[in-house]
């Protein structure tokens, strides 16, 4: 089981997603935690790593989890994305590790990993994507 921690932030009824060098998928900002790290922890570590944004720690609220086959993984191999919303100081930049930050809805359901496949399709249901 890989764990990772996601942070939603939308804009126009789309998601923040984001792409490494080198590939195709797009996957939510986060990362995962380190030892005796806590989600809060870890998800404003990995977005101030990733984005140069201070997310709010008062502001931080888990909207929930979701598994599925991992991306990219050998068959029965899942992740686990616990996923939270929050505010932030500044405007994501994507650091040098990010490719590309683009603004995605469920019309993008090709171009994201299986777990965020599950996500994506919650957050359509609960009107807030496209």
């Amino acid at each position: 089981m890989i764990d990772k921690l996601a942070w939603l932030t939308f804009k126009d009824k789309q998601l923040l997603c984001a792409r490494s060098h080198g590939n195709a998928t797009y996957y939510i900002p986060g990362g995962k935690r380190e030892v005796g790290e806590s989600d809060e922890a870890a998800l404003i570590r990995e977005i101030a790593e990733e984005l140069s944004v201070s997310l709010q720690p008062e502001t931080l609220r888990f909207t929930g989890e979701f598994m599925a086959q991992a991306d990219g993984k050998p068959a029965g191999m899942n992740v686990r994305l616990r996923c939270y919303t929050g505010e932030t100081h500044g405007v994501p930049v994507a650091s040098a590790e990010i490719a590309e930050l683009r603004w995605l809805d469920s019309r993008h359901l090709a171009e994201i990993s299986p777990v965020s496949r599950l996500l994506f399709t919650w957050l359509a249901e609960q009107q807030l994507i496209r």
